[in-house]
């Protein structure tokens, strides 16, 4: 078969031009729009009809609308039933639609359709990163047509490692559920809690804490039990499986439905996590254990919301746990890791490992500090705010105690302001070290009217909504070196910080969070690590009523729900995502899992451009893996880079581990390959890299299988700038759904200057309607 490479420079703008339409509808100018057709034609006599005809006539009404929409979208029926969110089907004849500017325009134009006009928001949401990622309704109910699709993740059984669970969240309700799944083997130990109870919803909770002990000699009440005390693991566990909660937000704002990303699925708490000692607060001998009872207990998804160093996959807990849970058909997701914007700093990188990074959706918490006829957007979730009138403004630098230093006072430490100086004015303090509320108690200790939390440089935009305890903001860098600039040539410096406020459709989103862990693999180059991004900042999901929003001693308040950051918040939704594909498809591995939602994600954001960074420069596979988790389009791939227990053995074969520690992995003993063992760049993963590439090339041998229809799929490739690659075959024709065929990339430098510090492309097998696309990432031998 003929190669692609002389073909790729014109293929990719193609390729280009393709993908952005194909993104436009979940990317680009997208919005919510109500196409209104007057009234049924049955309405009238909707009372004379029985259960069953009223039930075909409704099924008619919203094919007939799924007809419509797919006649403007070139008769693509399925986009359209992924667009529809709400099909009015009794009375009011017309349906709701996540649609670009110009395909409303267009339906406006058809014969019957009498108006066409956005969809005004009337009350603010919460979750809203699952509506942002097309699953909910409006004010984020679980209605979506992807939602209805997957069964909400309907039985599947999804468990959390973390920090416990709080049981008496509505997030855990059970109403609507039926028997607990009868192969589940779990159990509800309350420990020395006799409050604590399960039900058909938290269908099993444990706690380990041996290792903890061991580590640290601290043991309690509060220890020796799987309720949550902190906060983190209810957060996370609502996240990825919580039940619809109406009227849910954080002191008012972000007011909407909370729901998890699998809503009707069962879940199970596994407390691995205490309070901190000397920085560490989950130990591996806990970790270990709670794996080994989680898959005899018979879950079908793990979510791990914590992670530590990177270090070779037989000393560490995680990467040992999992393998064992992934050769049993558990999906594993971990967070990335909030040791961002560095380079390398990613952890949980094991293969049979899905690692997601963290990046933003379109809700903001705008509150804006005015000064000098300069208005800075900042965001803010304080539950008190200012009269709009000008207070004197001091930078803390210049506001510090007599004791203390610059640099404390600038960051805003406990202690080192002085009221003298402070009282009465709103501080801007710098971003670092302490915690951004803890600055906030800083200045209100001193008697400060307010915070100003400005960015530094290495933050850059990253900008988080919290829960202050006195009225305060936090600007993005370069709105910060304005206002120091201001503060540092004005006498009389003043200004005033405006309430906050929730707003939707912010504008470019995704981007990337600036805490969020980056790669390469520090372990195994030859693995792109992260796999994936998803919303992690200011996320809204269940709480602990024992303890505060802020996990700070001083604040005394407590809420049922609230908003974190963190790539800890972007892995349930992953988690969430899987679990919805797990009931789905139930025969799809892990792998098949992964390889949906890693080939059909998106690399754009709504603005339809590159998904930048917090420094709004464009990100690259290091932060994002194969890009922004796209739930509806996961659920068809088309194609899938499936792995199985014996690629993963071959895997640690190429990477030359011993017999022993083979054995160990195994269970039993495991004979490598006779021939050379398979390198590492050959195991079947959805992306692919080549590291050290010298002028003689570069090779990476794939396969795919097809879940879908049979048909033949073309490839494209977008290439490397320095780097010519070429596919072999050019194109794969499957007959039949479960064929597998292999192919093979070659991987030439053109220019190894430009290809040295890595450099980044994409190879897309398409039918025409699907798009399976892997990230490509080369460097070129120094």
């Amino acid at each position: 078969m003929a190669v692609v490479a002389a073909r790729t420079t014109t293929m990719s703008h193609f390729l280009a031009a393709l993908l952005f339409f194909s993104l436009s509808l979940a990317a680009g100018e997208v919005s919510s729009y109500v196409v209104y057709l007057g009234q049924h034609e049955h309405g009238a006599a909707l009372g004379t009809h029985g259960a069953e005809e009223l039930a075909a006539l409704e099924r008619d009404a919203a094919d007939a609308h799924y007809d419509l929409l797919a006649g403007v979208l070139g008769g693509d029926k399925e986009k359209a039933k992924e667009a529809i969110f709400y099909s009015y089907t009794k009375h009011i004849n017309g349906f709701a639609a996540n649609l670009d500017a110009a395909t409303a325009a267009e339906i406006a134009r058809q014969p019957g359709v009498i108006s066409v006009f956005p969809n005004r928001g009337r009350k603010l949401h919460t979750t809203r990163s699952w509506q942002f990622l097309g699953l909910a309704g409006p004010g984020g109910v679980p209605h979506g047509g992807a939602w209805k699709k997957a069964r909400f993740g309907e039985d599947t059984i999804i468990g959390n490692f973390d920090t416990g669970v709080w049981p008496e969240s509505e997030s855990f309700r059970d109403d609507g559920l039926g028997p607990v799944p009868s192969q589940w083997k779990g159990a509800c130990d309350k420990g020395e809690d006799d409050k604590f109870s399960c039900n058909r919803k938290l269908i099993g909770a444990r706690y380990f804490n041996k290792g903890y002990a061991a580590a640290t000699g601290e043991l309690n009440a509060t220890t020796n039990t799987p309720r949550d005390m902190d906060g983190h693991g209810t957060h996370t566990l609502s996240t990825a499986g919580g039940s619809p909660v109406a009227g849910a937000s954080v002191f008012g704002f972000g007011n909407g439905t909370a729901s998890g990303g699998s809503p009707r699925a069962r879940v199970a708490a596994y407390r691995v996590c205490y309070p901190p000692v000397n920085g560490s607060e989950c130990f591996d001998a806990d970790i270990l254990a709670a794996f080994d009872a989680a898959i005899h207990d018979g879950v079908h998804v793990l979510s791990l919301s914590l992670g530590g160093d990177p270090t070779d996959y037989f000393e560490d807990g995680i990467a040992i746990g999992s393998f064992h849970a992934v050769r049993r058909g558990i999906p594993i997701i971990c967070s990335a890791g909030n040791s961002g914007p560095g380079l390398g700093t990613v952890s949980n990188l094991a293969p049979w490992i899905f690692t997601t990074g963290a990046s933003t959706m379109d809700r903001e918490f705008p509150s804006y500090i005015v000064f000098n006829h300069t208005k800075a957007k900042g965001q803010s979730l304080s539950i008190t705010s200012l009269p709009e009138k000008s207070y004197p403004l001091i930078d803390s630098a210049k506001a510090g105690a007599d004791n203390a230093t610059t640099k404390d006072a600038q960051l805003c430490m406990i202690g080192a302001l002085d009221p003298k100086k402070v009282k009465g004015k709103i501080v801007v303090c710098l971003r670092g070290i302490n915690a951004r509320v803890a600055k906030g108690e800083a200045v209100k200790q001193a008697g400060g009217a307010g915070m100003v939390l400005a960015n530094d440089a290495s933050t850059g935009n990253e900008i988080i909504a919290d829960a202050h305890v006195l009225p305060a903001t936090q600007i993005k860098y370069s709105d910060g070196v304005i206002l120091y600039s201001y503060l540092n040539s004005t006498k009389n410096p003043t200004g005033f910080i405006t309430k906050p406020a929730t707003i939707l459709g912010a504008k470019p989103a995704p981007f990337m969070a600036a805490f969020s862990s980056q790669g390469p693999n520090t372990i195994t180059p030859e693995i792109l690590k992260p796999d994936i991004t998803a919303p992690g900042v200011s996320v809204i999901a269940a709480w602990t009523r024992s303890n505060s929003p802020t996990d700070l001693t001083f604040d005394k308040r407590r809420v049922a729900f609230n908003s974190e950051s963190g790539t800890s918040m972007s892995c349930p939704h992953v988690s969430g995502i899987v679990g919805l594909l797990r009931t789905l498809h139930p025969e799809w591995s892990p792998a098949a899992i992964r390889s949906a939602i890693m080939t059909t994600a998106m690399e754009m954001d709504n603005k339809g451009e590159l998904i930048q960074n917090a420094s709004s420069m464009p990100s690259s596979p290091f932060g994002y893996g194969a890009g922004h988790v796209w739930p509806s389009r996961a659920m068809n791939p088309g194609l899938v880079y499936d792995l199985g227990e014996a690629d993963y053995l071959d895997f640690l074969c190429a990477l030359k581990y011993n017999s022993t520690v083979m054995a160990m992995f195994n269970g039993a003993p495991y004979t490598c390959p006779g021939e050379a063992p398979r390198r590492v760049a050959d195991l079947n993963y959805p992306s692919i890299t080549a590291v050290n590439v010298t002028a003689a090339g570069a090779t990476a041998r794939r396969r795919v299988k097809n879940v879908g229809k049979p048909g033949t799929y073309w490839a494209f490739v977008v290439e490397p700038a320095g780097v010519a690659v070429s596919v072999t075959p050019s194109s794969l024709e499957f007959k039949a759904k479960g064929e597998e065929k292999g192919f093979e990339v070659r991987f030439q430098v053109k220019n190894a200057k430009l290809a040295k510090d890595y450099s980044f492309g994409a190879l897309v097998w398409t039918n025409g309607k699907q798009f399976v696309r892997s990230p490509l990432v080369v460097k070129a031998l120094a």
